[in-house]
């Protein structure tokens, strides 16, 4: 399992939803530089994170994150 890297489409998600990082980061209660790090790879986002962005941009965990083997 150390293998596996987390896929992300949170900024594509983000930008066609017409929304900055900031917008993003209000909406989800979270900083923008943590926004920044989901998604570049930096930071492996936790549940609860996860689930906040999802919720913040109408979708769910699912259609931002993935596992990649």
């Amino acid at each position: 399992m150390s293998d596996r890297r987390l896929g992300s489409r949170l900024k594509e998600v983000r930008t066609a939803a017409g929304l900055t990082q900031a917008d993003l980061a209000e909406r989800a209660g979270v900083s923008r530089k943590t926004v920044n790090t989901v998604e570049n790879g930096v930071f492996i986002p936790s549940t609860i994170l996860a689930l906040g962005l999802a919720r913040a941009l109408g979708k769910t965990v699912e259609e931002l994150f993935w596992l990649k083997d």
